[in-house]
């Protein structure tokens, strides 16, 4: 049997010196604050906007106006609905943006977080602060103060990929001012989880911030799953209300979880193997919602995430700051889990091969990005910029275990009721009644041949919002990126790999590509505007550095004959237009958005025959974005949206041509989330949500689907007093069965059952 290091050290030990901070709390309570007026009243300000669902601005300099003159669909998850929704993960929080799903991972296609926006995949297309976040991961909240979505094409923004756009989070760093937060949630199916956010005004121009979190739980209507993690994120600042600011920043994340093994397809024609367009197969869960389908005594998921940030600001004029950022990142995550394997038919007689995926992964990253920023007057006309310099470098290293699920002599398409249990090794389990304590029996060995992908990324960008005149103003962006990454598969001796043709296993490729963004925006009032927008991006091969699903790989892609075939393809060009209207309405405190889109794929990579692939392939997606967020009333806040897409493959060459015209997976017709809260008295406030899912199929097939489904919240907060909370969250109050992630084949994710979770929470 298998032995891995822990990658979690001390949880527990991390949860005790939480509890000692928090049984502190009173005395730091007491300390005088050494801060001025002035100060007090800032930060007042900041609270009170802090309580705000309406945002203004995106953190980045990149986005030189407002958002409410801001030519594309940008949506901020604020703190006060990440907290009142009680989010505890990056998807949590994602799931108050309409037009995001999220996919499974498989295979080559590592666990993680795997949102797609506007239809297209942006597993590569996280940043941290602005910055990339490399690497699969599945992403906490508890050092995050806001999420930004900027959907549509980002590549002038953000860089490679950003197909369907971008989601940045925004980091808790260090401020001026005295504060201390915490909170401690328990909650149904064994939940706890405590959290510390302190930050200590050292002098006039220097503070410190610290962060933790440990989370122990298992999840709602499944057997078995459990997620385990710890995290620390301190944050040192000086310079503080001076022109030269600087930054010291450092996150550090570890995990250890049963992960869930997922729900197997079944076929729905009786008598049939196959599945169709007009018949797609959904999950089949033999009669109980909670079955696991892996093995307590296999799977497992660890996971260790590592970020460094140095930042320095510079003012050199009023007008004029210069900022440079230095981060490396290091991310690891170490599983095998079961994938209920559905592939020869073996659910509709009953039973589940187990199949073993696993995963050793590591990805390295280097970047500095330098950005000036500021305004200036040409021809009397304003113009507020931001121009910079990206350089990066990454790597990613991938191997495996070797898990030997011969011992019973049954493979996946002899898994017959005949053989479930000890005649298979209990590598073939029951549909209606699996024992995922099935005593095991097999051989699991670390197998270190594997494939190692490195990249490097030379940009330059430029964007500038130009006031032609104060109705009329012009936002513009540009940027240039010069993409080179190799890959080489090697062996366990580490020996670059041959195939049966004694061909070499590695490869190279050098992408230059421009991407840009332009709108035109008109303002008839000062509070609104109306515009109109055109944005490409781009991505190209191995954009990914094998850490998502690669639709345009590097290489080691072979014919039928086994020969590998040269990766000479294009990068793929991604083009957005969008007709939009922004208003900030109610004395400025509610923000209404309304836009209708169209975006295109072309030059996407397709096997035309057995051996060759061309950049011909074409997908579209067209649709309508509403959303709401702010106050009605002055207790009264709401945090809504809805969108529609029509997402079709137009052209997919020779060999996919059977798949033209269907829908796009992972991307539903309709998709619509409500957030919203309503202050009873002043020490009471209620609030709930709801979010709808139309149905999304798995594949380009459209031959594997999950059902659509509405999940109801329900919220209310009390104040006990001017320094303690309370807040009961009770998630998905009906207890629906539905499920979150639909993979191509074999299984789809169900999400979590009712949770009920409450939290007290402490603000010094």
């Amino acid at each position: 049997m298998r032995h891995v290091p822990s990658a979690v050290s001390s949880p527990r030990l991390l949860a005790s010196a939480i509890g000692v901070a928090i049984s502190a709390s009173s005395a730091y309570a007491a300390e005088p604050a050494a801060i001025t007026l002035d100060a007090t009243s800032v930060n007042g300000k900041a609270e009170q906007a802090a309580t705000e669902y309406k945002v203004d601005k995106a953190s980045s300099p990149k986005y030189t106006a407002p958002l409410v003159d801001t030519p594309r669909s940008v949506t901020v998850i604020p703190q006060q609905v990440i907290k009142e929704t009680n989010a505890l993960s990056l998807q949590d929080a994602l799931r108050t943006v309409p037009g995001i799903t999220f996919g499974a991972g498989e295979g080559g296609n590592p666990q993680g977080d795997r949102p797609f926006i506007r239809g297209f995949d942006a597993q590569g297309d996280t940043y941290l602060d602005g910055v990339r976040d490399t690497g699969a991961q599945t992403r906490e909240i508890f050092a995050v103060e806001s999420v930004e979505v900027a959907k549509g094409p980002n590549s002038a923004v953000g860089g490679r990929g950003a197909a369907g756009g971008t989601i940045n989070l925004v980091s808790k760093r260090a401020h001026l001012g005295n504060s201390l937060d915490g909170a401690w949630t328990w909650g149904s199916d064994q939940t706890q989880r405590y959290t510390l956010d302190g930050n200590y005004q050292f002098s006039d121009s220097v503070a410190g911030r610290l962060n933790l979190m440990t989370h122990e739980s298992n999840v709602a209507g499944r057997d078995k799953v459990n997620y385990d993690r710890w995290g620390i994120a301190p944050s040192l600042a000086f310079g503080l209300g001076t022109p030269t600011r600087v930054n010291l920043d450092y996150y550090h994340l570890e995990s250890d979880d049963l992960p869930d093994s997922g729900i197997p397809y079944s076929i729905p024609t009786a008598g049939s193997s196959a599945r169709t367009s007009a018949h797609p197969s959904k999950p089949d869960d033999g009669g109980d919602s909670d079955n696991f389908y892996g093995l307590t005594g296999r799977d497992f998921r660890k996971s260790r995430v590592d970020i460094a940030t140095f930042a320095i600001e510079h003012d050199l004029t009023d007008a004029l700051t210069i900022k440079n950022t230095l981060r490396h990142g290091n991310s690891m995550q170490d599983y095998i889990l079961t994938q209920p394997d559905d592939s020869k038919g073996n659910v509709n007689n009953g039973s589940v091969w187990r199949r073993a995926n696993t995963r050793v992964g590591n990805t390295a990253t280097t970047t500095n990005q330098t950005d000036l920023f500021g305004e200036f007057y040409l021809g009397g006309m304003k113009n507020s910029f931001s121009t910079g310099i990206e350089l990066s470098r990454e790597e990613s290293q991938r191997s495996s275990y070797d898990v030997n699920t011969n011992t019973g002599g049954a493979t996946a398409s002899t898994c017959t009721p005949g053989l479930i249990g000890p005649n298979s090794g209990y590598n073939c389990t029951s549909l209606s009644n699996p024992n995922p304590d099935d005593p095991w029996n097999g051989a699991i060995a670390r197998n270190y041949a594997g494939t190692d992908t490195k990249s490097n990324t030379r940009a330059l960008y430029v964007f500038d919002t130009l006031e032609l005149t104060p109705e009329w103003l012009l936002n513009m962006g540009l940027r240039y990126d010069h993409f080179d990454t190799q890959y080489r598969g090697y062996t366990a001796s580490g020996a670059t790999a041959v195939n049966s043709k004694g061909v070499a296993s590695k490869g190279s490729d050098t992408s230059e590509f421009i991407t840009g963004q332009l709108g035109l925006v008109w303002k008839p009032a000062e509070n609104g505007s109306i515009y109109v927008s055109y944005a490409t991006s781009a991505t190209p091969p191995g954009a990914q550095l094998g850490e998502g699903s690669e639709g345009n790989p590097l290489g080691n892609t072979t014919d039928r004959a086994g020969n590998l075939l040269a990766s000479d393809m294009e990068p793929e060009e991604t083009t957005n237009y969008e007709l939009g209207t922004k208003w900030d309405l109610l004395d400025e405190r509610l923000s209404l958005t309304a836009a209708v889109f169209r975006t295109e794929k072309e030059n996407a990579r397709v096997q035309v025959n057995t051996t060759t692939y061309e950049n011909i392939g074409e997908t579209r997606v067209q649709g309508v974005e509403l959303s709401a967020s702010g106050k009605l009333t002055d207790k009264w806040q709401v945090f809504a949206g809805y969108t529609y897409m029509q997402a079709r493959q137009i052209d997919g060459g020779a060999l996919g041509a059977v798949n033209d015209g269907n829908q796009l997976p992972n991307t539903p017709n309709n998709s619509a989330s409500l957030w919203t809260t309503y202050a009873l008295t002043p020490k009471l406030t209620v609030g709930g949500g709801a979010f709808y899912m139309d149905e999304v199929y798995g594949n380009i097939a459209n031959t594997t689907m999950v059902d659509s489904y509405v999940r109801y919240d329900a919220m209310a907060a009390y104040k006990l007093s001017k320094n303690v909370d309370l807040q009961l969250n009770v998630q998905n109050l009906t207890n629906e069965v539905y499920y979150d992630k639909a993979f191509s084949t074999h299984f789809a994710n169900q999400a979590a059952g009712r949770t009920a979770l409450l939290t007290t929470s402490f603000h010094f």
